[in-house]
């Protein structure tokens, strides 16, 4: 089942802390695939919540709630907007395409939500690699380099191929289910036979 995401994404949070257990549980493998949301909801002129502070307030109280539901970590709310240049995004595609982007992307949102830093700026980015061991300059002028654009541009266009509009977005087959509250009719359609 493929898992598109994008660092920046609130609800997205919620899923890339317990996506992985859930699929494990339910004997699904679980792809990680970081694209452009911000993208298709401009194409879109789709503007979710940043011009719409009732919308807003909603959405973090939400976000806690579905947190102490699943027993996420929560600890209010964190800066958003956040990744502006997509930085951190291009750098979850460097490591989808060298298998490390499940730990990047939870990395990345920890540092995000819990030590409320921006992960797509360059210093909080730097803390999340070295944590992670890797070279943070090797990683982020590969994020920079133009196969790695590329290979985030082939993922949006393919997410909107697919008729993908938010994030995160789970896909079995040409079936899409949008949102972190369609994670379980996901699994639950992947195992249909």
């Amino acid at each position: 089942m493929d898992f598109f995401f994008f660092i920046g994404s609130t609800y997205s949070y919620l899923s890339v802390v317990r996506a992985e257990a859930a699929a494990a549980q339910a004997g699904v493998e679980l792809v990680w695939r970081p694209f452009s949301v911000r993208t298709l909801m401009r194409e879109q002129n789709n503007v979710p919540f940043s011009t719409k502070p009732a919308k807003m307030r909603y959405m973090w109280r939400d976000i806690e709630r579905r947190a102490a539901r699943f027993g996420v970590p929560f600890a209010g709310i964190p800066p958003y907007p956040v990744d502006p240049d997509e930085l951190a995004n291009r750098v979850a595609t460097l490591a989808a395409s060298e298998g490390w982007c499940r730990e990047f992307t939870q990395a990345a949102y920890r540092q995000w939500f819990l030590e409320r830093e921006d992960p797509g700026a360059p210093e909080a980015l730097r803390r999340v690699l070295h944590a992670l061991g890797r070279d943070a300059e090797r990683c982020i002028a590969e994020a920079s380099h133009e196969r790695t654009r590329a290979a985030y541009l082939a993922a949006t266009d393919e997410a909107r191929q697919l008729g993908i509009f938010g994030s995160p977005t789970f896909v079995v087959g040409r079936e899409i289910f949008w949102g972190d509250d369609r994670l379980d009719d996901a699994l639950a359609w992947e195992r249909v036979p």
